[in-house]
């Protein structure tokens, strides 16, 4: 959309221009040369009879001035043209009284009138700023560019055919549902084919799933594969402060559609309108309401056989009402998940693909590396790597840069250049491995990739896990392993320094979010059993009138808590047992890592088994050549002459 400032900006220079033109012709025009003359002197002039010397031949007297014309001023060379002159008209009493005894010619005028043209800017000025400051704020309103009174026109931003080149090949991570939307793109390529033996293709597909998982660009590679026209849309540019917008939108929207097909229209964030209606303290009637149930009224309303499918995406499919999801309108659903590990690897090289990665970069491990990244944080990833890369001076990416990436991505930059006393870095040390220690001991645990002491973000410290593979589900074994793991750097403070800090809070709240899971969600709970104790909450405006929220009684309260009492104390018993086990290797190596500073996995691994992962291999010593002395005639072989190998 152009922009309609500098058009604004002409037009009120123009109508200044205007009112400064009228005003130097009204000077122009109105005013005539007049001689200005002293009060006391136009009543000497009055007063003399003469007919040789200075008299008044006429006069206009109004309320501010007198004017006239004035015959035989020597001092002015005008003795035989009359001058017109101009004084002023002081509340004297005794004028009149003069002017009736003279022989002049008086005319009174009225007050003096405005001119037409200001009294029209005075009194027409005011509404004219009030309506143009309205249609400013409309025009601001509307995003600029769009007319003040287009409310009602969707906002809904077209993309042709030929503008978008995204394909399923640009998509990876997402292998179920892209297979689900290949129909939908034969559809649309050749709907005749459906057509003809009654099938219809579902009304409205349905994306959701976490945010960054690649709902979006799955409607954007739906579109460029049936190479048909895409209208994108936020469900929040329906809803405006002005009642029956959001209605029109929808209706122009799909009227659009409608002129287009065949063509996808692309809803994005559907909560936004689309949540229970009756929600909300204030009432169910209300815009948003409005909106929803003109967009019912249209997915009811167009014909599927035109080729207009209706994709939508939302990270919240729970809040959604019922009515949009029943058959006929959203049939189909598809769950666009975070991706697996060989998912990841797929869309990492999608994002390296353009970037000069060098061979040591094994984008398996990094996947390996990145549980619980979707395709929004691999692509940040692979662009923080390309940034170190640059900042290094290097045009080449290497793994390095890659490791750095993720630990900046998932717990900050680092900052060496926080001052750390000595003894809180000591401190930091053996509590880093503690973690390490236990996590090595415990069964069914991943394996440990790294630990610094090296603050990063708001740590001090920090242990990194590398999963082997992904898991769907924990068994209670596990978790208990993540108790022990979260609790062995406060378990090393303890018997090492025989005093705790603070550094253990977020292993702590960590160890307790688990334990309540443990046994209020899962049922990992002798004394509790298989019941689900959770707290559903939900927030008002959310979707629910009401947050549904389960009362527990007082007993099964406390045995709640005496439950996770007992977890905690477990895992800590279990770690405390373990380190004791290891307190020599434990002080030896944590002195290392005060020396190193960071250290891998294989390297505590070596050093457990009492290897020295850092000293450098020598390198090979060339062999000894023999003294011609030594040599016999027996040691030397002669290789028999070419001719003699080949055959007769």
């Amino acid at each position: 959309m152009k922009d309609q400032t500098p058009k604004m900006k002409t037009v009120a220079f123009y109508f200044l221009l205007l009112i400064i033109c009228l005003t130097a012709f009204s000077n122009v025009v109105g005013n005539k040369k007049l001689e200005k003359i002293k009060y006391s002197e136009f009543l000497g002039y009055l007063q003399k009879k003469q007919k040789d010397g200075p008299r008044i031949l006429s006069l206009k007297i109004n309320d501010r001035e007198i004017t006239g014309q004035l015959m035989g001023i020597s001092y002015l060379n005008n003795e035989k043209e009359p001058v017109h002159f101009q004084t002023i008209a002081p509340d004297d009493p005794g004028l009149m009284e003069i002017i009736r005894k003279s022989d002049v010619v008086v005319e009174a005028e009225p007050p003096a009138q405005m001119s037409w043209w200001l009294n029209l800017l005075i009194n027409w000025f005011p509404f004219l700023l009030l309506i143009g400051a309205w249609l400013y704020i409309l025009q601001k309103m509307q995003g600029g560019g769009v007319k003040a009174l287009n409310f009602g026109k969707s906002r809904a931003r077209m993309l042709d055919a030929g503008e978008k080149k995204i394909s399923f090949k640009d998509v990876a991570g997402v292998q179920e549902a892209k297979s689900d939307l290949e129909e939908v793109v034969e559809f649309l390529r050749d709907p005749k084919k459906f057509t003809d033996v009654g099938a219809k293709i579902p009304r409205g597909v349905l994306l959701y799933g976490p945010p960054g998982t690649g709902k979006t660009l799955l409607a954007r590679a739906v579109a460029g594969e049936a190479n048909v026209p895409f209208f994108n849309i936020s469900g929040s540019e329906f809803v405006e402060m002005f009642v029956g917008v959001g209605a029109s939108r929808v209706r122009d929207l799909f009227e659009q559609a409608r002129k287009n097909a065949p063509c996808i229209v692309f809803m994005d964030e559907i909560d936004a309108v689309g949540r229970h209606r009756g929600a909300g303290l204030g009432g169910g009637h209300d815009e948003r309401e409005q909106t929803l149930n003109q967009l019912l009224v249209e997915m009811d309303g167009f014909d599927t056989s035109k080729g207009i499918i209706l994709v939508a995406a939302t990270n919240r499919p729970d809040v959604l009402d019922p009515a949009l999801l029943r058959p006929g309108r959203f049939d189909r659903r598809i769950v666009v998940d975070q991706p697996d590990l060989n998912g990841r690897a797929q869309i990492l090289k999608i994002h390296t693909s353009d970037k000069p990665i060098t061979a040591e970069v094994d984008l398996t491990i990094i996947a390996r590396r990145t549980p619980g990244f979707v395709g929004a944080d691999l692509a940040n990833l692979a662009n923080e790597a390309a940034i170190l890369a640059a900042r290094n001076g290097r045009k080449l990416i290497f793994m390095s840069d890659f490791e750095e990436a993720i630990d900046k991505v998932i717990a900050g930059s680092e900052r060496k250049s926080r001052l750390i006393s000595e003894k809180e870095k000591i401190n930091t040390a053996y509590h880093e491995m503690g973690h390490v220690f236990v996590a090595m001991s415990m069964p069914d645990t991943d394996p440990v990739h790294k630990v610094t002491i090296i603050p990063r973000g708001m740590a001090l410290g920090l242990t990194m896990q590398l999963p082997v593979e992904d898991r769907l589900t924990i068994s209670k074994t596990q978790l208990f392993g993540q108790l022990c793991i979260l609790l062995g750097g406060r378990v090393a403070e303890e018997i090492v320094f025989g005093e705790l800090t603070s550094g253990a809070k977020n292993d702590i709240d960590r160890a307790t979010k688990i334990c309540r899971k443990m046994v209020c969600e899962l049922g990992m709970s002798e004394e509790i059993g298989p019941i689900s104790l959770s707290d559903d909450d939900h927030a008002v405006f959310l979707g629910r009138d009401i947050g549904r929220r389960r009362d527990l009684s007082e007993d099964m309260a406390r045995k709640i808590d005496i439950e996770i009492k007992k977890l905690i104390e477990s895992a800590h018993s279990k770690a405390k047992d373990i380190l004791v086990g290891m307190r020599s290797d434990l002080e030896r190596i944590a002195k290392i890592l005060l020396e190193k500073e960071t250290l891998t996995g294989q390297e505590v691994t070596d050093l457990l088994a009492g290897k020295d992962p850092f000293k450098k291999p020598e390198p090979p010593q060339a062999p000894e050549s023999p003294s011609i002395d030594n040599i016999s005639i027996s040691d030397v072989k002669l290789d028999p002459p070419a001719d003699a190998l080949s055959p007769a």
